[in-house]
């Protein structure tokens, strides 16, 4: 699954220059995740960067966009080739 940003975001700055995808960008109110670079930092990290240094912890799963650790991975192998 893709990561979202929940409107309980302070704008804190902390996650978007750890998104190793660029997935991170300031919405209208407060950050977003643009699903399609989202890869839960498969491929580069343990776990998902954004979510582990969120300091409000409003990084959840994205049910809208369920994906597997293998279609996580491919997006990740997608994304290296652009």
């Amino acid at each position: 699954m893709a990561l979202k940003i929940t409107d309980e975001c302070i704008n804190c700055d902390v996650c978007e220059p750890v998104c190793p995808n660029q997935a991170i960008f300031m919405g209208a109110e407060y950050y977003q995740i643009k699903p399609e670079r989202c890869t839960e930092c498969v491929g580069h990290f343990d776990e998902p960067q954004c979510a582990a240094r969120c300091p409000v912890d409003c990084i959840p799963l994205d049910e809208a966009h369920e994906e597997t650790r293998e279609q996580l991975k491919q997006k990740y192998l997608l994304l290296q080739q652009q």
